[in-house]
């Protein structure tokens, strides 16, 4: 083999392995970030055949139970239950909690897995209905009226 030849194929060879490296470090990278979204039915009896381990991060959405908010007069910390349309999971926090938040709505909270049905969660978000407005905008569309396209004068 030519000396030329054998020094371009040791180059392109060496830059196939750096970029395999770099691809496998990214990959494995993206892999630690990764949270999965469960129920608590999914958490309790499993998803896909296979439950969440201790420690593992996740995010989980479902309805709070009412009369299930619990506060420490002390501090922000908060814990409450949640509910799909099983088994219960109970999630602790500890900071301000969002203005929409409240009994009998949807949350979805991000943190780890401390126990079979507790979550210590790092964040959480409480989503709205989709019939929501900013009052603004209610009292704006008070006086509009809303025509059909085939009432438009358009014709």
């Amino acid at each position: 083999m030519n000396p030329r030849r054998k020094q371009r194929l040791m180059a392109v060879g060496g830059i196939v392995v750096v970029v395999a490296g770099a691809i496998s470090l990214m990959l494995y990278a993206l892999g630690q970030n990764i949270d999965l979204f469960y129920t608590p039915s999914e958490i309790v009896q499993g998803k896909s055949g296979q439950k969440p381990q201790i420690g593992q991060r996740l995010r989980i959405g479902g309805m709070v139970v009412e009369g299930s908010v619990r506060r420490d007069p002390d501090s922000l910390a908060v814990s409450f239950d949640l509910v799909d349309t099983g088994p219960i999971v109970t999630v602790s926090y500890q900071g301000i909690l969002p203005d929409l938040f409240r009994e009998g709505q949807g949350i979805v909270a991000t943190g780890h897995l401390v126990g079979e049905t507790q979550i210590e969660a790092q964040e959480v978000l409480a989503k709205h209905d989709e019939e929501y407005m900013p009052p603004e905008v209610a009292e704006a569309m008070k006086g509009i009226k809303h025509v059909k396209p085939s009432e438009s004068s358009y014709n």
